[in-house]
């Protein structure tokens, strides 16, 4: 089917560079990333135990103390990292 995308800039990138490697067209490229994207499981519904996103990471709940590099580094002590 014939039809007309306006992607972001960095999408139509990452499929252009998709089709590339694969040595196929852009349509088809697209097409298989949105295939993808609809088979991925969908993420833990929010406020049931899971944090919410910013982009690929999960928002801590707020805090009434500022989390210092002390803090960081014990609970690196307290984790063995």
């Amino acid at each position: 089917m014939r039809t007309t995308l306006n992607l972001s800039d960095d999408a139509l990138i990452a499929a252009q560079t998709h089709a590339r490697r694969r040595h196929i067209s852009l349509g088809e490229a697209v097409s298989e990333l949105v295939r993808r994207g609809a088979a991925a499981p969908a993420p833990a519904a929010s406020g049931v135990g899971a944090a919410p996103l910013r982009g690929r990471f999960a928002l801590l709940p707020v805090r009434d103390e500022i989390v210092t590099a002390g803090h960081v580094r014990a609970l690196m002590e307290r984790e063995g990292v």
